[in-house]
C-alpha cells in the first residue's frame, strides 16, 4: 500500500511538471541587448539630428564614448554571467576598469573647457535636453535588460541588478555623446553624474525586487 501511494505521488508530480526552455548562452543574450542599444541610439540620433563628426573636434569625447560603450558591453556580459548560479562573483568586476576610464575622461573633458564661453550645458534648456536623452535611452534599455535577466532567476538579485544598472547608465552615456558630442560644464557634468547614479540605483532597487519576486513565484 505504501509503495502504491508513493507511486501515485510521483505520477501526480510528474504530470504537473512544466517544460523548461533552456537559456541561451550569456554572450548571445548580451549581443541581443546590444542590438537593442544600437536601435535606440539610431532612433535618437535620427530624431534629434546627431552630429557624431563633432567628436573629432574635442580630444576627450571620442575616447570617453568608446569607454562608455565598452562599459555597457562589459556590464551587460557580466550581468548575464552573474545571473547563472554556477558563475563566479568576480564577473561583477569586469566593467570596473572601463567605468573608471569613462568617468575620468568625462572629468578631463570638463576641465579642458573650464571657463570657455559657449560650452554646451551652461543653460538650463541644454542641461534638460541632456537629461531627456539619458532617460530616453536608459529607461527602455534598463527595463529590457532586467526582463531578459528575469528568466534566469538569479540567486544574487542585488548584484545582478546593480551591474545591469551600470550597463544601462553607460549605454545612456554613450548615446548622449553620440547625439550631443560636447564637453560638459561642471554643473552639466554634475547633473549627468546624478542621472547615472539614479539609473544605477533604481535598477539595483526595483530590478532587484523584480528578480526576487520572479524567483519566489517560481519556487512557490
Amino acid at each position: 500500500m505504501a509503495g502504491t501511494r508513493m507511486d501515485d505521488l510521483i505520477d501526480g508530480l510528474a504530470t504537473r511538471l512544466q517544460p523548461v526552455r533552456r537559456l541561451r548562452p550569456p554572450l548571445l543574450r548580451a549581443a541581443v541587448w546590444l542590438c537593442a542599444l544600437l536601435l535606440v541610439a539610431a532612433a535618437l540620433y535620427a530624431i534629434l539630428g546627431g552630429n557624431a563628426g563633432a567628436m573629432a573636434e574635442r580630444p576627450y569625447i571620442a575616447p570617453a564614448f568608446v569607454a562608455a560603450l565598452a562599459t555597457a558591453v562589459a556590464a551587460a556580459v557580466a550581468a548575464f554571467q552573474l545571473s547563472l548560479p554556477d558563475r563566479s562573483d568576480l564577473w561583477a568586476l569586469l566593467p570596473l576598469p572601463t567605468l573608471a576610464l569613462w568617468l575620468a575622461l568625462s572629468g578631463l573633458g570638463c576641465l579642458a573647457d573650464l571657463g570657455v564661453p559657449g560650452t554646451w550645458g551652461a543653460s538650463f534648456v541644454e542641461m534638460r535636453e541632456c537629461v531627456l536623452v539619458i532617460l530616453a535611452s536608459a529607461v527602455p534599455l534598463s527595463v529590457l535588460l532586467v526582463l531578459m535577466l528575469r528568466r534566469a532567476s538569479p540567486e544574487r538579485f542585488g548584484r545582478v541588478a546593480l551591474v545591469a544598472g551600470v550597463a544601462g547608465a553607460a549605454a545612456a552615456g554613450a548615446v548622449l555623446m553620440l547625439v550631443h558630442p560636447h564637453n560638459s560644464t561642471a554643473l552639466d557634468l554634475l547633473l549627468h553624474g546624478l542621472c547615472v547614479a539614479a539609473v544605477i540605483g533604481l535598477n539595483a532597487v526595483l530590478g532587484g525586487r523584480l528578480l526576487r519576486r520572479t524567483q519566489e513565484r517560481e519556487r512557490a
